[in-house]
């Protein structure tokens, strides 16, 4: 029934407008598509390409510059597709249809190419005619990468030749992505390991005619707590099980890239993930089985997790490490029991390390260490050692150059706070050193993360030059992100600022260039200038302030990236700092139009996304950098039609995070009026003509916002969530059940307001959105709500879209409502009475 369910479903899904007339400024499309269309200046800016990303080799001689092709059309978007049980396949090539959680759609490379770093020299990578390309994977030994393709009848694999630019597609391979991890290098970067729909295996199972009988699940008074999902994207009965057995089989290989050879190792199974240990020898396999559950995703079903010996790929040792029950009562925030978060030591042929619950999984309990470590070495068959425990929970091992150093990671969730070790797991006796001791919401003292380089067996280890390592972190500040490159003595525990980016610039270190740490490749953007890699060499040492480099370094550019979109870069942004009424500090990046002049008042649009903190000092620094290369996506694209943008307002919301959602609506408010006051004060907003506008959680502070104050003449909600008793378990970072915190649930859910939501408010939904808390009734009960009460309102449903609006269609249409809106009820509206708090 799955199948057929999502044929018939595809084809009766349909663009709902609740309102027809067209505002000047905004088109109507011709096209019998029934898609409309913004003006042709923003439409020219959409259609132009993002500048590429960089993926550096791990020999550090070259980079490929990779395309993606920003907006596929909708009739990608609508190709059919099953739901099952969290996965969402295309049954005509067996690929995946979207991202993990369904935030958007399975993204599509558009361009590689390939950049020699010593001279610059680059070498145009042709890809097959309408080939759909994943993001390409490095060998270790940087001569080649390999890369999936989404074909029409299948998903294949395709190798390149670094030296060449040359690639080509290994015949016979019908990659099955449905758990990802569908190819892996092995350690000695001759090899593949993949996951391939097995041969053989016919049609689906076919949909019974007649029902076969009901859907049944019962509960026996044990608590079952767990995230909302929903109920479309779930298994629902015998024949979705099969189906689901049907798309996740797979058939393990190891595939010789130069030969093309294909080995198959072990039999058919519903492989989850795959890691080959270092030493090539053993890989660690997940495989998930029956029961399954009807509430809860294939991530929670029950699991063996094995270690195959494929010395011998004909004739696989097995080694069970673990098996797995069935998890769909784990807490809210928590962790399944049992052993989990495998990974192989880095530093030795074949060991493995893992994490178990002390604390029954639950945060709420209150225990000496949440968990233990264990750590099991080939060949299996002993028992494991308990390496350590943790006070909070487990995050991480990153090992390192020196083979018995590593870095252990923890994170108390109760706090927002985090701890980092340095920790000697070959020596019991010695006592974990503390390096990193603080809040996970602290942006200013962020030491940034290590930088890592790949051993020619494909393992990552920390960098390490003597006693030291190397950091790369953003760098906030007051002034806005300043990324920066520091050298840390693990000895003295002291760091000398090698780089840091200048303040008219947004450049950050990505790589080194080799095994001299001299020099480093960063990612060089401004205002004005698209992002290219440069080499930066560093020179003499300077007498530095604080925070600042400590030696003078300079610039070569690598690559050669022209600007996409001229037309922008009348565009100008600045950051803002003010204060909200408690004393707070926030900021927010304001963008004026092409053409403005300063001291006029001009319709303003807010954007925001709501976060929570646990402490009051971390939550109003900035966030962000003004100094990057200008690009215009969703609301910014109004800038063309001469609105000012106040865009990513600070919206802490701060409080204990075991109940952060108690003074929720007051704290929500406080930030939009501070901010709102500040672009007002500035000479840039009008006040008697400021819209609204977020996604997702953000569109749940667009609906309150409207609901709960007279700031704003009128809000466009993207994806939202408006009556979070649809998700009883929690929502964000909520913990508590609704019958646990039944008043918050209700006050923080705009749709119970309705009848005191007047201003009017445009709600957008994507028709197949599957994040648990966003499904698209809740838009469409928030519009009948509105309606019913006699609002202003207007609901668009996005035909096939997910939770990120992909199709070009779709996006043009998403600009072209808010346009329409805003130009309404915002630019056009007749002056009112000052506004003020409710």
């Amino acid at each position: 029934m799955a199948v057929q369910k999502a044929l018939n479903r595809l084809l009766v899904v349909a663009l709902v407008v609740c309102a027809t007339s067209v505002p000047v400024g905004a088109q109507s499309s011709s096209s019998a598509s029934g898609y409309d269309q913004p003006p042709k200046n923003i439409l020219d800016v959409m259609l132009a390409p993002s500048p590429p990303m960089p993926e550096v080799s791990p020999t550090q001689d070259a980079i490929l510059l990779v395309s993606w092709q920003d907006y596929p059309p909708v009739s990608r978007v609508a190709t059919p597709f099953l739901r099952l049980a969290g996965v969402r396949v295309e049954p005509k090539n067996h690929s995946k249809h979207d991202t993990p959680g369904g935030y958007g759609i399975t993204p599509c490379a558009s361009n590689f190419e390939l950049v020699r770093i010593a001279d610059g020299a680059q070498i145009h990578i042709v890809l097959p005619a309408g080939a759909c390309p994943g993001e390409p994977m490095w060998a270790a030994d940087g001569k080649r990468f390999a890369f999936v393709n989404i074909a029409l009848k299948s998903v294949e694999l395709w190798i390149g030749n670094a030296p060449t630019g040359e690639v080509h597609r290994i015949p016979e391979v019908r990659l099955n992505p449905m758990f990802d991890d569908e190819m892996k290098w092995m350690p000695d970067q001759k090899t593949l390991l993949v996951k391939l729909v097995p041969k053989g295996m016919g049609a689906p199972p076919p949909a019974p005619v007649a029902p076969i009988g009901p859907s049944i699940q019962e509960t026996e008074g044990a608590k079952g707590q767990s995230s909302t999902y929903e109920n479309r994207d779930t298994l629902g009965n015998t024949h979705d099980e099969d189906v689901f057995d049907f798309f996740a089989a797979s058939q393990l290989a190891l595939v010789n890239v130069s030969t093309g050879t294909i080995t198959p190792i072990g039999k058919t199974g519903n492989y989850e993930s795959l890691d080959p240990a270092p030493d090539g020898q053993h890989i660690l396999v997940t495989a998930i089985h029956k029961p399954y559950s009807y509430l809860t995703t294939y991530d929670r079903f029950p699991k063996e997790v094995e270690v195959w010996d494929v010395s011998q790929p004909s004739h696989v040792l097995t080694h069970t490490i673990a098996s797995l029950p069935l998890a769909d009562r784990v807490p809210i925030r928590g962790v399944p029991e049992g052993p989990r978060d495998f990974s192989w030591r880095a530093t030795d042929p074949a060991t493995l390390v893992w994490a178990e619950a002390l604390d029954g999984g639950d945060w709420n309990v209150n225990v000496p260490s949440r968990d233990k470590i264990m750590l099991l070495t080939a060949p299996f068959t002993g028992s494991p050692a308990e390496i350590t425990r943790t006070e909070q929970r487990y995050v991480d091992f990153s090992w390192s150059d020196q083979p018995n150093l590593a870095l252990l990671t923890e994170y108390d969730n109760n706090r927002h706070w985090r701890k980092s070790f340095l920790i000697n797991v070959d020596d019991l006796q010695q006592k974990p050193r503390l390096l990193w001791d603080l809040s996970t919401d602290e942006k200013y003292k962020n030491p940034g993360a290590p930088v890592r380089r790949q051993l020619a067996n494909g393992s990552w280890i920390i960098r390490k030059d003597g006693d030291s390592i190397y950091l790369g972190g953003i760098g906030a500040s007051p002034d806005g992100d300043r990324p920066f490159l520091d050298r840390l003595n693990l000895t003295t525990l002291k760091s000398e600022r090698l780089f840091r980016c200048d303040k008219t610039s947004y450049e950050r270190f990505f790589s080194f260039t080799g095994s001299d740490p001299q020099s480093f490749l960063t990612w060089h953007q401004s205002p004005a200038d698209p992002p290219n890699a440069f080499r930066r060499t560093l020179g003499k040492s300077l007498d530095a302030l604080p925070g600042e480099a400590s030696f003078a370094s300079t610039s070569v550019a690598i690559t050669h990236i022209p600007d996409p979109t001229p037309a922008v870069r009348a565009i100008k942004k600045r950051l803002v700092k003010y204060k909200r009424d408690d004393g707070l500090d926030l900021s927010f990046t304001l963008y004026t139009p092409p053409g403005y002049q300063e001291g006029t008042r001009v319709p303003t649009i807010l954007y925001a996304y709501p976060l929570d903190y646990a402490d009051a000092s971390t939550a109003g620094q900035v966030e962000g950098s003004q100094e990057t290369f200008t690009q215009l996506r969703r609301y910014r694209l109004l800038l063309l039609a001469g609105y000012a943008i106040i865009d990513n307002a600070a919206f802490p919301i701060i409080g204990d995070p075991k109940k952060a959602y108690d003074t929720y609506l007051d704290q929500l408010v406080a930030d939009a009026k501070a901010a709102v006051d500040e672009a007002v004060r500035l000479g840039v907003a009008d006040p008697d003509r400021i819209g609204v506008t977020g996604h997702s959680h953000g569109a749940l502070m667009t609906a309150n916002l409207v609901a709960h104050s007279d700031l704003f003449r009128a809000g466009v909600a993207t994806s939202g969530s408006f009556n979070k008793t649809l998700t009883p378990f929690g929502f964000q970072n909520e913990r508590r059940s609704v019958w646990e915190a039944t008043d918050v649930y209700l006050k923080v859910s705009p749709f119970f307001f309705a009848d005191k939501l007047k201003t009017p408010l445009l709600l957008m939904h994507g028709a197949e959105d599957a994040n648990p808390g966003t499904t698209p009734l809740q838009s469409n009960k928030l519009y009948e709500a509105i309606r019913g009460n006699g609002g202003t309102a207007r609901l668009v449903v996005l035909p096939h879209e997910p939770h990120l609006y992909t199709a070009m269609e779709s996006n043009e249409q998403m600009v072209y409502e808010m346009l329409r809106w805003f130009d309404k009820y915002v630019k056009n509206a007749p002056p009112r009475p000052g506004a003020g708090t409710r």
